[in-house]
């Protein structure tokens, strides 16, 4: 009941029942780019059907709560026991159940299924990120558990099911289970070669005891983890059953879960290994090349990840200012105002058509196209470093654009923004990524020539991308002296990359925009700075969802 003195006028209806996969024309645009045609139709429907159930109420009240009601984690049980379980709402099991049961998992054994996992991802992850650290964990396991035909044969086959199970149980027993991984420790960090974790071989071929600590491991309730730790020929990788063959409880304390910024609802967790069984994956020694399949996945889906966020951030502030009244008129018609939705549009595609792009390098890849592989091996590190250090700019400029109304809970803004920083700084932060650009520039046969190819596919289309793609050249000259400048120059590769993607595919007053802020310098210090002249209406309404 309203009284005569408390109207609602002016305010924006909440973004709900929509289609987040079919309202999206940078994402359902790349789909089509990268999809052979035969597949497109099965495609289409899985993801408009999921996209349609991300843009419920329901899936959207699935997010709220699993952020509202963080995971309890119970070491004992009533009569002393150690049980070190982890206690999640209702809702974390529906997303989870929602993600495996559409496929996110499962990349590696269907055609075009990095193409088709990564844009579910992109959707999915829209609702609630959380959830997305065992989805993503368990998809980016397969590349590592491959260098072992018989574990792969063995564990694969659960790994990519469409049926989730919670509980912990022997694996054997379950029809579909998730992967965890534990790298870091705390005198470490991304250093993993200063890990102190201890490795003992065991009578049987393969069989290892492990005694050590890990700083953070996401997803305790998995079934099982990828894990470092320093056998007798060098730092290996195991992997570590939460539950036994025989049902018995491996060794895995639980010491406490991580009280974090954002991404609450996942449970991030300190963790003991005193004894406990492991089998070995590859060769020992040999642990950070046998896990590096699974670090490269993970950290395309921190692209995939933060390219959501901008997404949904970017969706919810061009449907504010689209309903909201100012100043006489519609608020998104406002210039000013359009200049600011404009920029954040343009990092939002930007981001998704990269991440996209090396999908599509995937899928290319496991089919055999080795300088596909070498364009993974230096754009994956140069755009998860760009890509995540753009999220939280513009999550937070997006949420100013909502004003007062974008700074209560109850938006969702503020739990966008709290989430915006997580992918820059998991599977390696900036410096992480920047470093490891330079050793594919200098260690990864054809790497170089797979980036350039790529970006001379634009060549000759805009001015202001020709002379950018010659200010890298001429940075890349002389990588003696580099790393000091290593973030200036993978910056200015990962735009370069972007600039090149959007000439050729997007609209010409997307890549237009694009050319003269990014790589023509015609640009400021804060969203909102896009010179005059540019069709910004055409850009800001390509980014509007219409429901």
């Amino acid at each position: 009941m309203e009284t005569s003195t408390h109207t609602v006028t002016n305010q924006a209806p909440p973004l709900v029942a929509y289609d987040v996969f079919a309202a999206d024309r940078a994402l359902t645009e790349a789909v089509e780019r990268h999809l052979d045609p035969g597949l497109l139709g099965t495609a289409r429907q899985e993801l408009s059907q999921l996209g349609r159930t991300a843009g419920s109420a329901q899936a959207q009240r699935w997010g709220v709560q699993a952020d509202e009601n963080p995971p309890v984690l119970r070491t004992h049980d009533r009569y002393g026991h150690r049980i070190d379980e982890v206690d999640f709402h209702p809702a974390w099991h529906r997303l989870l159940g929602k993600a495996v049961s559409s496929g996110l998992t499962n990349a590696w054994g269907r055609p075009g299924g990095h193409v088709r996992r990564a844009a579910g991802f992109l959707v999915w992850s829209q609702v609630e990120s959380g959830h997305g650290c065992p989805v993503s964990m368990t998809h980016a396991a397969v590349p590592a558990l491959r260098t072992d035909p018989a574990l792969a044969a063995e564990w694969e086959p659960r790994l990519t099911s469409r049926v989730y199970e919670d509980g912990l149980r022997p694996p054997a027993a379950k029809a579909g289970v998730l992967f965890g991984m534990g790298m870091t420790e705390k005198q470490g960090g991304s250093d993993v070669r200063a890990n102190t974790t201890r490795a003992v071989p065991l009578a049987a071929a393969g069989e290892y005891a492990l005694t050590g600590h890990k700083w953070f491991c996401s997803a305790p309730m998995s079934d099982a983890f990828l894990v470092l730790a320093q056998a007798p020929g060098g730092l290996t990788c195991f992997l570590v059953p939460r539950v036994l063959d025989d049902g018995t409880r491996n060794v895995f304390a639980i010491q406490r879960l991580k009280d974090k910024l954002g991404n609450r609802s996942n449970a991030s967790s300190e963790v003991e290994f005193d004894g406990t069984w492991a089998r070995r994956v590859g060769e020992e020694g040999r642990g950070v090349r046998t896990i590096i399949g699974m670090v490269s996945a993970t950290r395309l889906d921190c692209v995939l990840g933060s390219a959501a966020l901008m997404r949904q951030s970017v969706a919810q502030a061009v449907h504010h200012t689209a309903h909201r009244n100012a100043f006489g008129g519609p608020l998104i018609d406002k210039p000013l105002m359009r200049n600011v939705l404009a920029d954040l549009a343009l990092e939002s595609e930007a981001a998704t058509v990269l991440a996209m792009r090396l999908a599509a390098a995937y899928d290319a890849a496991e089919a055999g196209d080795e300088s596909e592989r070498a364009l993974l091996r230096l754009t994956v590190p140069a755009a998860k470093y760009w890509v995540t250090k753009r999220c939280t700019p513009v999550v937070a400029e997006a949420l100013e654009c909502l004003g007062g109304n974008g700074y209560v809970e109850e938006s969702g803004m503020p739990r966008l923004l709290r989430e915006s920083p997580l992918n820059s700084i998991w599977e390696g932060s900036g410096n992480v990524q920047a470093l490891d650009v330079l050793r594919a520039l200098r260690g990864t046969p054809g790497a170089l020539d797979a980036y350039l190819r790529e970006v001379g596919r634009a060549r000759g289309a805009d001015h202001r991308l020709d002379g950018a793609i010659k200010g890298m050249l001429t940075e890349l000259a002389d990588l003696e002296s580099v790393e000091v400048r290593a973030r200036r120059l993978v910056e200015r590769m990962a735009l370069v990359l972007q600039g090149s993607l959007l000439v050729r595919w997007a609209p010409p007053e997307v890549a237009d925009a694009f050319c003269a802020s990014r790589l023509g310098g015609d640009w400021g210090s804060a969203f909102g700075t896009l010179p005059y002249g540019l069709n910004l209406a055409a850009v800001v309404e390509r980014a509007r969802v219409q429901v």
